[in-house]
């Protein structure tokens, strides 16, 4: 089955008492932040509404600053993020510490501007120190030239509310989010815990494909078999399609958050340890180094960071998420989980509980005693494995099955896909008995009659080839970049 629109997942972050939750109750239409102590969330949620007819999923995190794990799991999982600040109070703390995982998990933000019903306050006044403490923080509104909506609303009077989930519909059709309910289940565990009367319980948000009842089950070192599906409003459901989250019994033990379905944790790599930054950077698959930096004193750090904008000063190679002195601890762990980032650590050690969510997140981190090290690492990054065409990423493999005739002067290519998927977008190469042919790019790929994005392993497709290329039958069609 071809790709359909799927519903938006949203996350709302913020700092506490800042509305997040009283916002949810509105949209939702239930109490949950009066049932809560304190009217504080203690641990994730997830519930869908529906908008102008299309549904849209919420994950609720935590904005207290005790919970700070749970509000970056929370940013991991959505398509869209909801900042949410107190008109009143302006950016806090925690609303900083919000945006930095946001940033780290680059999902498209929208700043929903609370409490705008408080009397006496100056609404245009407060908006415009609420732009300026954004752009302080690099986050630019609409009206500041930069991509960002701000909505001011009540949570409370529900005033602005639907101009809020107008602009998560707007966003989410701009971004084109897609899924297949055909597809094998991909979720992500966003709470788990023991109840004493069904055993393990996992709240599982599935991100793509479906999950059935009595499908097998695997999230890090859990495993089970579904018995039994429950979705936000407490009712059973037999399948549970993209975007859905659910509570699934049926696990033999608690699954850890933040595991993903079919991923057995034991089976992954652990041998971070000896690592260098180029097998991390290989392993990652991107073209940017991301980084964590620690140092033992200011001007070591100020040194580390120079070296890093001269590494940057034709183009970008290394991205410093967050830096700072003193040991590498527990929140720079989670800072570079988001984007499997690597953490450079300069004459400091590392805590023990550092250490052990590092292991947990296969977490590189690189300790040095001697900044010249550093740098020549660094460079090798730079010269080798981030020069144009050093590194080769591929990300499918189609062999070629059948030519049909088309207009005059094309082709098509009847392909199967054999390995990885194929895709518009990527550069493609054709390969005949080990030798490169040609590169070229599709113009135009079908399933069937239907033109569609991309095609997976096992599925056939055509192809027609921009520019013409002239290929043979048992021809391989290679989809990949360099970088």
């Amino acid at each position: 089955m071809a790709e359909t629109l799927r519903a938006p997942v949203v996350t709302i972050l913020g700092h506490v008492d800042h509305g997040k939750t009283t916002l949810l109750d509105f949209i939702r239409k239930t109490a949950v932040a009066s049932k809560e102590h304190g009217g504080i969330t203690q641990a994730i949620g997830a519930y869908q509404t529906q908008s102008d007819g299309k549904v849209i999923t919420f994950i609720d995190t935590p904005g207290h600053a005790a919970f700070e794990k749970m509000r970056s799991r929370g940013a991991q999982v959505a398509d869209i993020a909801v900042l949410v600040v107190a008109v009143d109070d302006g950016l806090m703390p925690q609303t900083i510490e919000a945006i930095k995982h946001i940033k780290v998990a680059q999902v498209p933000m929208i700043v929903a501007v609370n409490k705008t019903d408080l009397p006496g306050i100056n609404i245009k006044v407060q908006l415009e120190r609420i732009k300026k403490q954004l752009s302080d923080n690099q986050v630019l509104v609409e009206e500041y030239g930069g991509d960002v909506p701000i909505v001011p609303l009540s949570a409370k009077s529900g005033e602005g509310v639907p101009d809020l989930l107008s602009t998560i519909n707007l966003i989410a059709e701009i971004h084109e989010l897609k899924g297949d309910p055909e597809r094998v289940s991909e979720g992500v565990v966003i709470e788990s815990r023991i109840d004493k009367n069904r055993g393990p319980v996992a709240t599982v948000l599935i991100r793509n494909g479906s999950l059935k009842k009595g499908d097998q089950l695997l999230a890090g070192d859990a495993r089970g078999k579904v018995r039994g599906m429950i979705d936000w409003e407490g009712k059973n459901v037999e399948i549970a399609t993209p975007s859905m989250p659910i509570e699934v019994l049926g696990f033999e033990s608690v699954p850890p958050v933040g595991a993903k379905l079919g991923e057995d944790q034991l089976k992954k790599s652990t041998t971070v340890k000896g690592s260098s930054l180029i097998e991390k950077l290989r392993e990652v698959g991107d073209s940017v180094l991301n980084v964590v930096i620690r140092a033992d004193k200011l001007g070591s750090l100020e040194a580390i960071e120079g070296m890093v904008d001269l590494f940057n000063k034709e183009k970008q190679h290394i991205r410093v998420l967050s830096s700072g002195t003193g040991e590498v601890n527990e929140s720079d762990v989670e800072a570079a989980a988001p984007s499997r980032a690597i953490i450079v650590a300069f004459n400091v050690g590392t805590r023990a509980g550092a250490s052990r969510v590092a292991e947990n997140e296969h977490i590189l981190i690189r300790s040095y005693k001697i900044i010249y090290e550093m740098q020549e690492e660094l460079q090798d990054v730079v010269d080798g494995m981030l020069k144009p065409g050093k590194v080769e990423e591929v990300f499918g493999r189609a062999q070629i099955v059948a030519e049909f005739p088309f207009g005059k002067n094309e082709k098509i290519a009847g392909c199967k896909v054999v390995e990885g998927t194929i895709a518009k977008g990527p550069k493609v190469r054709i390969v005949r008995v080990d030798e490169i042919i040609g590169e070229t790019k599709i113009k135009s790929l079908k399933k069937v009659r239907d033109e569609v994005q991309k095609v997976e392993k096992g599925q056939d497709c055509g192809i027609i080839f921009e520019p013409v290329i002239e290929f043979q039958i048992g021809d391989l069609v290679e989809s990949y970049r360099t970088f």
